[in-house]
C-alpha cells in the first residue's frame, strides 16, 4: 500500500513587493477571499509611493498555495516613531485568511518582523488578532449600507431632515464634475488641503491622492461641486467588489450654506449605482464626534470597529488619534495658520499617520 501524499506543513515568510509574479499571486488571493481594498498590494504601493512609508506584508502557503495574507506598512516618523501597520493610511486591514489559525500564524510572524525592524508596535484595523494581543473596540465605527435602486428610491431613503436638506442643494446653483484630469486632482487638493486645516489637522501629501489614482485607474476617481467656477467640495473615492467608498472629502467654509456636501454625496451615490455599485460605504468616524452624527443622519447605521494592538517589551505604541487630549493645544493652533504655511509644512508631518 503506497504512503500517502505529505500534504505539507503551513509557512510564513515576508513578500517580495517588486516581484510582479508574487503580487499578482495576492492579488488573486485577495479577490477570491473577497479582501478589502485596504487588502490590495496595490494599496500598499500607492501608499509607499505617495508617502515613501515602506510596502510589505507576510504571506502564508502551504504546498505552494497562498494561505493567509497580511498586508503592511513599515510606517516611521521622528515624531510618532515606528510602527507596522495593516494598513497605512487605512481604516481596515488585518490578516486575510480562511482559519483562525492562520491568522493567529501570520501575527506571531509579524511580531518577530516588528522586532527586527525596530518597530515598538503593531496595528491590525481589522481581522483576527491573537489574544493576548489589545482589543480597541469602542472608538470606531464603520458605516455601510446598500445603494437603491433609482434616485427617487435613494432619496426617500435618506431620513426626511436630511432628505429635505438635499432637495434644497439640487435647486442651488451649484455643478457637479468627475474625473481624474490635473484640474480634477488640483480642484480637490486646494478643498482638502482647506478643509483639514480648518478641522486643525496636517493635510496628507498631494502625492498620495495622485498615486492612489493613478495605480487604482479606473476604480477611483474625484467628485468636485462647483459655485460660479470655484470648488467648494470635493471627495476623492474608490471602488471595489460593487463598493463605494468616499474616502477623502470635504468642504470649504462656503459649502455648509451651500449644502455642497450634501449635494456631493447624493450625487456619489447615483454615480456608483450608475457604475454598478450596490452598497456605500460612508467610511470611519470616532464614536460620538460630529462626522458619527452626520452619517447617521443620512440614515446609516454604525457598526462598532475592532482592531487590534501589540506592543514589544517598552509597553509603548503611537499616539496619532487627533482625539487624544494631548493634540487639543496643537490643533488650536494649526487652525490659526495660514493655508499656505500649512500646506508647506502638514504634508512632512501627516505621511507619518499612517
Amino acid at each position: 500500500m503506497n504512503a500517502p501524499f505529505p500534504l505539507g506543513v503551513e509557512e510564513v515568510a515576508v513578500v517580495d513587493m517588486r516581484d510582479p509574479g508574487e503580487v499578482a499571486r495576492i492579488e488573486q488571493f485577495v479577490a477570491e477571499c473577497e479582501g478589502t481594498v485596504f487588502h490590495r498590494p496595490a494599496w500598499l504601493h500607492a501608499v509607499e509611493q505617495g508617502t515613501g512609508q515602506r510596502a510589505t506584508g507576510l504571506v502564508a502557503e502551504k504546498g505552494g498555495i497562498v494561505t493567509g495574507w497580511l498586508p503592511l506598512t513599515e510606517a516611521h516618523s521622528p515624531l510618532f516613531g515606528r510602527a507596522l501597520v495593516s494598513s497605512g493610511f487605512a481604516v481596515g486591514g488585518g490578516a486575510l485568511t480562511r482559519k483562525a489559525a492562520t491568522a493567529n500564524a501570520l501575527c506571531k510572524a509579524a511580531e518577530e518582523l516588528a522586532v527586527r525592524q525596530s518597530c515598538s508596535s503593531i496595528e491590525l484595523r481589522g481581522g483576527v488578532f491573537p489574544a493576548e494581543w489589545d482589543e480597541i473596540a469602542d472608538r470606531h465605527a464603520g458605516f455601510v449600507r446598500p445603494l437603491e435602486d433609482d434616485d427617487e428610491a435613494q432619496l426617500l431613503a435618506i431620513p426626511r431632515k436630511q432628505r429635505a436638506e438635499i432637495r434644497k442643494s439640487l435647486k442651488g446653483a451649484l455643478t457637479v464634475e468627475t474625473g481624474t484630469s490635473e484640474r480634477d486632482r488640483a480642484a480637490h487638493y486646494a478643498v482638502y488641503s482647506e478643509s483639514v486645516r480648518n478641522l486643525g489637522t496636517p493635510v496628507f501629501p498631494r502625492a498620495l491622492f495622485d498615486a492612489m489614482l493613478d495605480h487604482f485607474g479606473d476604480n477611483a476617481d474625484i467628485m468636485n461641486v462647483y459655485r460660479d467656477g470655484m470648488p467648494v467640495s470635493s471627495v476623492l473615492s474608490l471602488y471595489h467588489d460593487g463598493v463605494v467608498m468616499p474616502y477623502w472629502g470635504g468642504g470649504i467654509f462656503a459649502a455648509r450654506h451651500l449644502r455642497a456636501n450634501e449635494r456631493m454625496y447624493y450625487e456619489l451615490m447615483r454615480h456608483a449605482r450608475r457604475r454598478g455599485c450596490g452598497l456605500f460605504d460612508f467610511g470611519r468616524s470616532k464614536t460620538g464626534s460630529g462626522p458619527y452624527a452626520y452619517k447617521k443622519n443620512w440614515g446609516f447605521d454604525p457598526r462598532p470597529l475592532t482592531y487590534g494592538v501589540w506592543s514589544d517589551a517598552s509597553g509603548e505604541t503611537r499616539q496619532i488619534d487627533p482625539g487624544n487630549e494631548a493634540y487639543s493645544s496643537k490643533i488650536a493652533l494649526w487652525k490659526k495658520l495660514p493655508l499656505a504655511v500649512a500646506n508647506r509644512v502638514g504634508p512632512h508631518i501627516a505621511k507619518g499617520l499612517a
